[in-house]
């Protein structure tokens, strides 16, 4: 029997990336993966952006030692990164592996399991042990972050339809209540070459949609050596994967709002409808200008709303654009959070991600809130207003496309909604939709909304899929020749 593991992945998708890629080495292996409570390695992919991800990685672990004693607990990432021994002291856990070493955590996963491996590199160094209460074996930690990519990972569609390939690690921005610089380190890149390796391989496995995710995306490609060939932009990536792979369609994430240059709104202006997802996700934090300048953004509010505008010139009306919004930094006053309040309102947001202010341990932010910090009630009273908000930006964004018709990636549909003969899909412009046939996973299709239900899913149903033997059809993705396409209905 195959020795198991289970991975559990907190944090943001660049997070995510990197838990899929430890996922497909271990299967790789020969490792099958489990439930926690099965598994003889359950492997905790930490976040520490706020102290609520702290506390819920430690629950995870506490509760997964709990339910399965015998399994060797792994925790690595961010949390892991910024207080390794914090985590070592909690029971169960075998090994910590901060993000300066993600790259050998497979390797020390298949040491750990019943069946043991040698190990292939020298700095793993793991002492025998009988028990899964012992004292940690490893502990990997440091601030030079050499072994922080996975770069031989295979991407393939399947756990995730949508996988991420994270293409770009850290982050040499300072912004006052960030302690991602601590935690992955100053901004590095994966090369060229390597990224069009992986989306030549997915798309020989079947994929349809790739993600490329990063801490700091927009600056892919900045830090590699101008003497080597290749794109060294992210707009100049976008162009060279159109132009050497098939890859149906390409996603970004989060992208900074300055790093959406001239030549990268070029781009969605080219692709963006067809090959290119019509979507964008630009960090806002808050829509005052003078709290802006507490956290160290390198733009104001008039500069984010013209590259807004610039986007939805470029890809149009349909474009769904999102952002991540906080509360509560220290000082943030009754006005402030106002005019943060009006400047949202007045953009074509389709949805917010809302998150409280968090205080870091050796961010200058954290002595800000030590000064000044916005009482627990106010910060949830503003929460509960700005969720109103959001949600009232989201519906009046998707009620707009009842009668439209989009494209759309199926999903893996969970089981009750696939008991119900629906599949759950999401349209290129990045809505949840529920389609009323059932269809497997990783299918592009044309479909036709026709609802939207209370909690905000549009309801749809398929126009058609491509033909196998045609080469496009009107609205569908523009393909290059000799790509492969779907089967129809």
């Amino acid at each position: 029997m195959a020795s198991s593991f289970h991975i559990e992945n907190f944090g943001c998708r660049a997070a995510r990336a990197d838990g899929e890629a430890i996922a497909a080495l271990l299967r790789n292996s020969g490792a099958a993966e489990s439930l926690p409570a099965q598994a003889d390695v359950v492997i905790v992919n930490t976040c520490s952006v706020t102290a609520e991800a702290d506390r819920e990685a430690r629950a995870f672990i506490r509760r997964a030692h709990r339910h399965n004693p015998d399994a060797r607990i792994i925790a690595t990432g961010c949390y892991a990164q910024r207080a390794p021994q914090e985590l070592a002291a909690l029971p169960g856990v075998a090994a910590v592996i901060g993000n300066s070493h993600k790259a050998l955590t497979p390797e020390v996963a298949l040491r750990l399991m019943p069946v043991r491996r040698a190990p292939t590199n020298d700095l793993i160094q793991i002492q025998a042990s009988s028990t899964a209460a012992a004292a940690p074996q490893v502990l990997l930690a440091d601030d030079s972050f050499a072994h922080s990519f996975l770069e031989e990972a295979p991407i393939t569609p399947g756990t995730q339809t949508r996988p991420n390939l994270k293409i770009q690690e850290g982050c040499s921005n300072r912004c006052s209540f960030c302690v991602i610089p601590q935690t992955r380190g100053h901004s590095r890149s994966l090369s060229s070459s390597a990224v069009l390796q992986h989306v030549r391989h997915f798309v020989e496995a079947g994929g349809k949609e790739l993600v490329f995710s990063g801490i700091n995306l927009g600056r892919w490609g900045r830090d590699l050596d101008r003497s080597t060939s290749g794109p060294r932009t992210l707009a100049a990536l976008v162009r060279a994967i159109f132009d050497q792979t098939t890859l149906p369609r390409l996603r970004l994430s989060s992208i900074e709002p300055m790093d959406w240059d001239a030549d990268l709104i070029s781009g969605v202006r080219e692709f963006a409808g067809g090959r290119l997802a019509r979507h964008a996700h630009l960090p806002l934090q808050s829509g005052s200008d003078s709290v802006l300048r507490r956290i160290h953004r390198r733009y104001r509010p008039w500069h984010y709303a013209q590259k807004i505008a610039e986007l939805v010139s470029a890809a149009g009306p349909q474009i769904t654009i999102g952002a991540d919004v906080m509360v509560g930094f220290p000082g943030e006053t009754g006005r402030e959070f106002q005019e943060s309040c009006d400047f949202i309102r007045s953009l074509p947001f389709g949805y917010l991600h809302l998150f409280p202010f968090s205080p870091r341990p050796g961010t200058r932010a954290w002595t800000l809130h030590s000064e000044n910090p916005v009482p627990a009630p106010v910060i949830n009273e503003r929460m509960f207003a700005l969720r109103a908000l959001a949600a009232d930006k989201t519906r009046a964004h998707r009620i707009q496309f009842i009668g439209a018709n989009l494209e759309a990636i199926t999903l893996h549909t969970p089981a009750a909604l696939a008991a119900s003969r629906r599949t759950s899909a999401l349209t290129d412009n990045f809505l949840p939709v529920e389609l009323d046939l059932p269809l497997p996973a990783n299918q592009l299709v044309q479909i036709g909304i026709t609802g939207l239900t209370a909690d905000n899913t549009l309801l749809a149903s398929p126009i058609r899929a491509a033909d196998s033997q045609s080469v496009s059809f009107p609205g569908s993705f523009p393909r290059q020749a000799g790509q492969a396409l779907e089967t129809a209905f």
